[in-house]
């Protein structure tokens, strides 16, 4: 099947008053990819990110969703498109005082005018698919990391989007419950048929996961690479890329 475009980041710019974070950005983000961020520290991927998300307005350029530019929207047009995103953030960011099923239930509760047995079986569901179900009525701090990511990504899936955003997936898992965490994160790719976009410096997950990426330079300011991250490293002659994939790891990946 012919390649999508799902999202498409035209000409952008990003910066703070007088400082520029990137400029000239332009790639795509296909339906279906799992499309990575990546790049050294203070790069700009997870300002990017919230470029995207509708956090951060961008100095210039435009983010298309579905030939849609984000950013030249009217506000109503705008909620109607973060509808159909989810969010993962590096903490989780669960609701300490709510449990697991309260804190799933809550955008429902929100924008659906569904009932509360619709929506409590819908929150079981949720949990189920991430390997949680029985926990609904377990706190945050009830449970261990990793079980929060997972509980954490049960919310962002709540509304079912077509558009799963991570910020750091992996930050402070170990190595087997970061694994399991991209196992999960291809399988629900692969059975909500959701695009995903990530930002992240683990190696293992972008080689394990992303199919599509872009590469910021905090130098140079630009992206320096795009594409299959395994292509990317098997065809660069770009010292700075090729150095950052292949960190700890084989040349041969």
């Amino acid at each position: 099947m012919a390649a999508e475009p799902h999202i498409v980041i035209e000409d952008l710019l990003m910066a703070y008053g007088d400082r520029v974070i990137q400029h000239d950005l332009n790639f795509t983000i296909n339906r279906g990819d799992i499309f990575v961020i990546m790049g050294g520290s203070g790069c700009g991927k997870s300002t990017l990110l919230r470029h995207m998300v509708g956090l951060q307005e961008p100095e210039r350029g435009r983010v298309l969703y579905n030939g849609v530019s984000f950013w030249h929207s009217e506000q109503i047009e705008r909620e109607q498109i973060m509808r159909r995103f989810g969010i993962l953030y590096q903490s989780g960011a669960l609701w300490s005082s709510m449990t697991l099923a309260g804190n799933i239930a809550l955008p429902l509760e929100q924008y659906t005018d569904l009932h509360t047995k619709e929506i409590q079986e819908l929150v079981s569901l949720k949990l189920a698919l991430v390997g949680l179900a029985g926990f609904e009525d377990y706190y945050p701090s009830e449970i261990s990391g990793g079980m929060r990511k997972r509980a954490g990504l049960a919310r962002a899936m709540a509304l079912d989007p077509e558009i799963l955003f991570f910020d750091e997936p992996s930050a402070g898992l170990d190595p087997i419950s970061a694994k399991l965490l991209d196992d999960l994160i291809l399988e629900l790719r692969d059975s909500l048929g959701a695009t995903v976009v990530i930002v992240t410096h683990e190696l293992a997950s972008i080689f394990a996961i992303g199919n599509n990426s872009v590469f910021l330079d905090a130098t140079e300011k630009t992206m320096i690479a795009q594409g299959d991250p395994k292509k990317i490293l098997a065809e660069t002659d770009n010292p700075v890329v090729r150095n950052f994939l292949t960190r700890g790891m084989a040349q041969g990946v």
